[in-house]
């Protein structure tokens, strides 16, 4: 788990890869939840958490981009 000072060091394309790689592994752990083999029930929790992380950072910067775009177009 990383945090997001961390994050915010990766490029987008790295970041989008690791939620890629996040997402597939809640998936796993949902699917282990469900068949009742989930030693650590809390895994579920933090990779959610994680998701979030990314998906906030990914947003924070297309705003960041789009505010970019618009201010020199309001002037």
């Amino acid at each position: 788990m990383s945090k997001a000072s961390e994050l915010r060091d990766h490029s987008d394309e790295q970041l989008e890869l690791q939620l890629k790689d996040v997402q597939k592994n809640l998936f796993r752990l949902r699917l282990q939840s469900e068949t009742e083999r989930l030693e650590a029930p809390s895994e579920i929790i933090k990779a959610k958490r994680e998701i979030a992380r990314i998906k906030t950072i990914l947003r924070e910067r297309q705003i960041g981009r789009e505010a970019a775009v618009a201010a020199p177009a309001a002037s």
